[in-house]
């Protein structure tokens, strides 16, 4: 990764950082535009093994906002926001998260963090709904489950939800018709699934091809 950023015309010289944990790229700095963040995820997403893209990169001096869902005594990142029904001192926002309303105006959040809490909930569609509507256009929601095949998805007893690679197929196609969900990323590394999904700008649809990268 640290490659790509030295010596890849497209981005050699931005003031970005990469660490890699597993299949998930870590990235902080400081960049200009929206477009050159864009461009960084999307080439560290091509490295094999890569199944999701995270970032507390500063854009034009802001950092971006996020909120980290059901995150309960750790959030992702320490400047998270933490949205729980429960009081610890990660959490700065309480809200009961099964009844799919987060309390934030529409088009106001960054980034959106779904980690190990939608397996969860008997009916998770009407939070993502919500997390569609409070995200920016560039916005991203990173969603991390249990693989339905892993030991750990059954070993729960509070797991009420199995997913999988096409989940993420089904949860796009429960997004509104007239801004859709792009993937970004999707995948599954033998035990968790992970995906990055960003709501589409207005008028966009999904490229088939670029589908099939994830689903087919």
């Amino acid at each position: 990764m640290a490659e790509l950023l030295t010596h890849d015309q497209r981005v050699r010289g931005l003031a970005v950082q990469a660490e890699v944990d597993g299949g998930v790229v870590h990235l902080r700095g400081d960049i200009e535009t929206p477009g050159q963040l864009a461009t960084v995820r999307r080439l560290a997403g091509r490295f094999a093994g890569v199944h999701g893209v995270w970032d507390r990169v500063r854009v034009g001096g802001r950092a971006p906002l996020a909120l980290d869902l059901g995150c309960g005594e750790q959030p992702q990142y320490p400047e998270n926001i933490g949205v729980d029904r429960r009081a610890t001192k990660a959490v700065a926002v309480r809200a009961d998260l099964a009844r799919g309303a987060l309390p934030f105006a529409s088009d106001t959040v960054d980034r959106i963090y779904a980690v190990h809490l939608l397996e969860h909930l008997i009916d998770y569609l009407p939070l993502l709904a919500e997390c569609h509507r409070v995200l920016r256009t560039d916005g991203i929601l990173h969603v991390m489950c249990p693989w339905w095949r892993h030991v750990n998805a059954a070993a729960d007893p509070t797991h009420l939800r199995m997913v999988d690679v096409q989940t993420v197929k089904g949860i796009c196609a429960y997004a509104p018709p007239d801004r859709p969900w792009r993937v970004l990323h999707a995948a599954c590394d033998g035990a968790s699934v992970l995906a990055d999904l960003a709501p589409a700008a207005p008028g966009e649809q999904p490229d088939p091809t670029h589908l099939a990268r994830f689903f087919d």
